[in-house]
């Protein structure tokens, strides 16, 4: 088949996240197979126009704010006849392609965007766009869904989608190899985007309770932000509160340096607004380390409560605090954790989900 992916970034977008990795994984798997990509995403400062990535074709085109509609208008002058199947991929936004392709659809979403509205816009667009996500998602009660989690899927249900047009398959992992070992002192690790809707500033907050307890303990922030007032603000937040010396910024780090930090840290912080899945919780579980966060959306779905990690009921940083000091306190009770974590990832693999998207796209 020829496909087309409609995704805002691809995998060469320095905001490239855990959907991004996804969608390419999935890309390369059914390309294998013998099936040709193409995916239009939007530009960003030093990309080019067009180039292959692992056999999948990018074109980007745009930016941030003007994609969706760049992309619209692209398949409608130029490919309204050249694919078999459309990946129609939201991330707040879908590409409404129920209303104009006369191709196969599959819509590919990780999470209803919900509450991140209020997180990611200024007013009135925030409000706007909340109100009207239910309606552009009952424009596709007739498309096949593919979700990443159970959560997702039980939003899509709740938003007029039949449950008989959900399939549910669950992130990969890549793991990377570390010789590391855990810190001697209390290391712990916040991974992702710097966002209001990752909860960098909560995992900060967070962290500064902690350290009252464990005073010689260290945070390492791994992950960019979307721009350089609000790292700068960041940097500001962590300063004010006395812990630069605690606190370190990687910024952006390689697979393996990930993969280094997650292995030398005590526990994951991760103090999301919303998730789909949760992949940096089963790259934490395959290193040994239990992720505590709060209980949302997708995060339930990746981390095993009192298992593999702690979800903390409310959005309530002292809480967090406390789930953390209390797990790193009862050493029986954390070893247990660090086992179960560790069998909890072998679940996951690119290979199993890979399997499973190219035997649903080939029955559409």
């Amino acid at each position: 088949m020829n496909i087309l992916i409609l995704n805002w970034r691809d995998i060469h977008n320095p905001l490239a996240g855990g959907a991004e990795i996804a969608t390419h994984e999935h890309a390369k798997g059914w390309i294998s197979a013998g099936h040709h990509i193409v995916q239009l995403s939007s530009q960003f400062p030093g990309g080019k126009n067009s180039e292959t990535i692992d056999g999948v074709k990018i074109r980007r085109m745009g930016n941030h704010y003007s994609f969706h509609i760049r992309a619209i208008i692209t398949y409608l002058q130029n490919y309204t006849s050249a694919f078999d199947l459309i990946i129609d991929e939201f991330h707040f936004l879908p590409y409404f392609t129920p209303l104009y392709a006369k191709t196969k659809i599959l819509g590919y979403i990780h999470e209803v965007a919900k509450e991140l509205w209020f997180s990611n816009l200024f007013f009135p667009a925030n409000r706007i766009g909340y109100l009207l996500e239910p309606h552009i998602i009952r424009l596709y009660k007739h498309i096949p869904f593919m979700v990443v989690s159970k959560s997702t899927k039980d939003d899509l249900i709740n938003n007029g989608i039949p449950q008989k047009h959900i399939h549910i398959i669950p992130n990969g992992v890549s793991i990377v190899s570390s010789q590391k070992e855990k810190r001697s002192i209390p290391h712990f690790l916040f991974l992702g985007r710097l966002a209001p809707d990752k909860g960098i500033e909560d995992a900060i907050y967070v962290y500064a309770l902690i350290q009252k307890e464990f005073p010689d303990s260290k945070l390492n922030i791994a992950g960019s932000a979307e721009n350089t007032e609000y790292s700068d603000y960041l940097h500001s937040l962590v300063s004010r509160l006395q812990l630069s010396s605690s606190v370190l910024f990687h910024g952006e780090v390689t697979e393996q340096k990930k993969f280094d930090l997650l292995r030398e840290s005590w526990v994951l912080i991760h103090p999301s607004i919303r998730e789909g899945w949760g992949l940096t919780a089963i790259e934490a579980a395959s290193q040994g380390t239990p992720t505590v966060g709060y209980d949302i959306s997708g995060l339930r779905d990746s981390v095993r409560h009192n298992k593999t990690g702690i979800l903390v009921p409310d959005r309530n940083p002292e809480h967090l605090a406390q789930a953390t000091i209390d797990l790193i306190l009862d050493t029986k009770r954390y070893s247990q954790m660090e086992k179960r974590a560790c069998i909890w990832s072998k679940e996951f693999s690119w290979k199993k989900s890979v399997a499973q998207s190219l035997h649903l796209i080939e029955q559409l």
